[in-house]
């Protein structure tokens, strides 16, 4: 036991060595976003006035406030915040094309896509939230602690099927929210599966597009051997250029397909090249999980 916590511990070290530049910037997008609130402000039961907004077909007539209608020509009811703490299931791709990385000044998408996952834990259990890997055998939990035992589960690759692509597909409670953190390239019908099957529970969730600039641009010319990194074997092509176009195609066609999906019940995508700034990822991520709480 005394080992194995050891090992953990260093490969927490390893990794986090070189997270404390996006940790600092993710602790200040934190106390932009909730502004010192603990736990994410949503719309729900509660006793604290959260906003006005303009009244809408269906609204309870009591919740109407009269004097703010009083102060303008538009009709407003009151909204109360719920701060009860939410479950966060993350989720990033383990599997081996992931360790794709087009130049050494260019990080690996899995390592990408566990910076954005661990910074995002950290964002989220500052915020009271409770959090768990996806497909783990460990509950929601919040606490600083967090992000450090994510490490540790991160780290074993069996536990969290490191040849699965997809997510695995397990019985969430209602109103949880699921991250889902990949270079979703699988074909788009398996990936809907998986969403629609989180959504048909009332999941409310999030996909994260990790790619590297070259498979965004195909920046090759001339006469290329590619060499698949889970077991498609070695493919040849004589003018790269020429085959550019359809390519890029194919890609938007893609995202073009993950973005229907998402919007389809009501979730959000977001791309992100790993030669591009974590940070922005981050606070976009955040901020649309901010608002999908505030609609929760």
């Amino acid at each position: 036991m005394a080992a194995a916590a050891t090992s953990s511990l260093t490969d927490a070290a390893r990794l986090a060595s070189a997270l404390p530049p996006l940790l600092v910037a993710a602790q200040r997008v934190a106390s932009t976003v909730m502004q010192g609130v603990h736990g994410r402000r949503r719309v729900g039961q509660g006793d604290a006035f959260w906003q006005f907004r303009q009244y809408r077909p269906g609204d309870a007539i009591n919740r109407i406030d009269w004097r703010q209608t009083a102060k303008s020509r538009a009709v407003y009811v009151r909204e109360t915040e719920w701060e009860a703490a939410a479950s966060v299931w993350l989720w990033r791709d383990g599997s081996p094309s992931m360790d794709f990385a087009s130049g050494r000044n260019v990080p690996k998408k899995k390592h990408r896509a566990e910076v954005l996952l661990l910074a995002l834990s950290t964002l989220l259990v500052d915020a009271g939230e409770r959090v768990a890997l996806l497909g783990g055998n460990d509950r929601p939990s919040s606490g600083r602690a967090v992000p450090r035992r994510l490490v540790g589960t991160l780290s074993d690759n069996a536990l969290l099927g490191a040849n699965e692509s997809t997510p695995p597909r397990v019985p969430l409670p209602a109103h949880g929210h699921v991250v889902l953190i990949g270079d979703l390239l699988d074909p788009l019908e398996q990936i809907e599966a998986v969403v629609r099957h989180y959504a048909a529970h009332g999941v409310h969730g999030h996909l994260v597009q990790v790619l590297d600039p070259a498979e965004e641009d195909l920046p090759y010319d001339g006469h290329v051997k590619f060499s698949g990194l889970e077991r498609e074997g070695d493919h040849t092509i004589r003018k790269v250029e020429a085959v550019r176009e359809a390519y890029q195609a194919r890609l938007v066609a893609q995202k073009e397909g993950l973005q229907r999906i998402a919007q389809s019940v009501a979730w959000t995508w977001r791309p992100h090249r790993t030669d591009r700034s974590p940070e922005t990822a981050l606070l976009s991520l955040y901020m649309a999980m901010a608002d999908t709480g505030r609609r929760a």
